[in-house]
């Protein structure tokens, strides 16, 4: 399970426990001082829980049983917003996975995968070469490799 799937599940289990279907959105802040993940989730529930949305922030922190192997700390910052950084021992985890894995890391498979067909441009043998011609090959290919990354049976 990736981090980010970790913390929406833990964080699901607060506004379930409140009787809220609110989409649990985490973004990843641009300053790295801010964490490896933010989620603006108490402001989201400030309106619904008539509550100061730090206030909320601070009931959500305190209701979430983190896992050390996932993360190392949450704090709060600003009007409401939930920092959370990575444990740095995920991310070793992470990078031996990519490793073992090699080519096949991040590529799914299906059981029943669903067809697609990517047509694009090929050469013609009569005509001239344009620089066209190559960029279109590449992304055409390019398209038809992520489709079959992704558990599409592709047909080029």
């Amino acid at each position: 399970m990736s981090i980010e799937e970790y913390l929406k599940k833990e964080l699901s289990h607060f506004t379930q426990d409140h009787g809220l279907d609110v989409p649990i959105i985490l973004q990843r802040p641009k300053d790295a001082e801010h964490g490896d993940f933010a989620s603006n989730l108490a402001m989201q529930l400030a309106r619904p829980l008539k509550k100061n949305p730090r206030q909320i922030a601070v009931e959500i922190l305190a209701s979430l049983k983190l896992d050390a192997k996932y993360i190392s700390k949450a704090e709060i910052a600003g009007p409401g917003f939930i920092n959370f950084y990575a444990a740095t021992s995920n991310l070793y985890d992470q990078l031996l996975q990519i490793f073992e894995q090699r080519e096949n890391f991040g590529k799914v498979k299906q059981t029943n995968p669903l067809k697609a067909q990517v047509e694009f441009v090929s050469a013609n043998p009569t005509g001239p070469l344009t620089i066209g011609h190559g960029r279109q090959a590449v992304l055409g290919d390019t398209v038809a490799n992520l489709l079959e990354a992704a558990g599409y049976d592709v047909t080029r």
